[in-house]
């Protein structure tokens, strides 16, 4: 799940001892229907053994985005292969990390694909009252990083995998999963062009896992992270009407930002799906000049732009350039030719707009008993599986109010949820 995790409600733990939760959300799946509209658990005892000794595995491994994920993935490669399921792993550039594609079952036909990212987010600087790489079990509450966002999905799929493949499956089910995801969904975009895209037979499919309580989400916004790098003339600043103030053409941009976002705030468009409703921009650092008495030659800046799946998101990035061109730049190279504006595209996911009537969400809601399907703001993976032709939801076990945060946590009731789901997807896949 990228970007920040939302908040948590207050911890009905009183053990002194225990984990603290002391924020509120804002972030979880949002719906206009009821709670009676949630997933309703078959299973009301507590996950299997098999299940909560995966979740214990995969969290040991330390797979921050900044390290290497390819103990974990070696690992899953291994325990597939025991099953006698072989697996193609995609590395990055450098080699030290890689995603993983396998598939269970026949090859010729459309199979269901079950996506997730074995990467993390840091801990460092978060105060975690137990050790972030090792479960820790807590009134029903399994705490460590990754057990919310999502190593508790994928753990719970190579549990289950052997039930699959002892009843026989007919429809293939396919794994993907990948590294980097929370730095811009990096991976998968390897691993879509490297091998999915070159299947014979693609997936008809695919339920990407991150926590979303076990409801089905079928929208989210697109992202583009961006920076723009201002170049002025510089000179002394007694005789600044001389020079070009790359910091002061910088804030000029960054106040038109401002006013797209105000723009896109009142006058939409809206989706009341979203919180919040309507496309997003922001500017979220800024960095320029070497003194006061010096006109700066250098200024730059990052910003954002969240888009709901209906905004274009180029368009408003060609907003902000014309702005430059326009406005700006004539008075900048009446002073000096060399001066301007570079832009360039730091990392971005396009938006995920499922139809609530398609085959996946029909699948999916099925598979989770849920009636209702929701929108939420943060980015995943889906949204590139669907622009690649395969139909794709969200759906897993835990809450985004935990993720990202420290002693972040799932309940073992979410797992069981995801445990009944995968059954039923047993009898939709398998043999009687």
């Amino acid at each position: 799940m990228t970007g920040p995790g939302a908040d948590a409600p207050k911890s009905e733990n009183t053990d002194a001892d225990a984990p603290k939760s002391e924020n509120t959300g804002a972030d979880a799946p949002k719906s206009e229907n009821t709670d009676a509209d949630a997933p309703k658990s078959e299973n009301t005892g507590a996950p299997g053994n098999k299940t909560l000794s995966m979740i214990e595995r995969l969290v040991a491994f330390d797979t921050t985005s900044h390290k290497s994920n390819l103990q974990l993935i070696e690992f899953v490669r291994d325990t597939l292969s025991e099953l006698g399921v072989e697996s193609v792993l995609v590395a990055d550039e450098t080699g030290a990390k890689a995603n993983l594609f396998a598939t269970a079952g026949p090859k010729d036909v459309p199979g269901i694909l079950l996506s997730g990212h074995t990467d993390v987010v840091p801990v460092e600087g978060q105060d975690w009252h137990s050790d972030p790489f090792k479960v820790t079990r807590i009134e029903g509450r399994l705490h460590g990083r990754g057990t919310a966002d999502m190593k508790s999905f994928i753990a719970v799929i190579l549990a289950l995998l052997p039930e699959f493949i002892e009843r026989g499956l007919e429809t293939p089910l396919h794994l993907a999963f990948s590294h980097d995801e929370e730095i811009g969904c990096v991976g998968v975009r390897r691993l879509l062009d490297r091998h999915i895209s070159g299947m014979d037979v693609k997936p008809k499919a695919c339920i990407v896992g991150e926590p979303t309580e076990m409801k089905v989400v079928t929208g989210h916004k697109g992202k583009r992270s961006l920076r723009c790098h201002a170049r002025g003339h510089e000179c002394h600043s007694a005789l600044a009407p001389s020079g070009v103030n790359a910091v002061e053409t910088a804030a000029e941009l960054v106040a038109f930002l401002r006013r797209l976002s105000r723009r896109f705030q009142d006058n939409g468009p809206f989706d009341p799906a979203f919180e919040p409703s309507h496309t997003t921009v922001h500017t979220g650092t800024i960095s320029g000049g070497t003194a006061l008495n010096i006109v700066p030659r250098d200024c730059t800046f990052d910003y954002e732009i969240r888009n709901l799946p209906g905004d274009d998101a180029e368009a408003i990035q060609a907003e902000l350039e014309a702005f430059a061109a326009d406005t700006l730049l004539p008075d900048m190279r009446a002073v000096d030719p060399d001066t301007g504006f570079r832009f360039e595209e730091c990392s971005g996911f396009p938006g995920l707009d499922t139809p609530a009537d398609a085959a996946v969400t029909e699948l999916a809601q099925a598979l989770s008993g849920a009636n209702a399907t929701s929108k939420v703001s943060f980015g995943t993976e889906a949204g590139l599986f669907s622009r690649a032709g395969i139909p794709a939801v969200v759906c897993g076990p835990g809450s985004i109010r935990q993720a990202h945060r420290p002693d972040e946590f799932i309940t073992t009731e979410q797992v069981a949820l995801c445990e009944a789901f995968m059954r039923r997807l047993q009898d939709r896949v398998c043999r009687s």
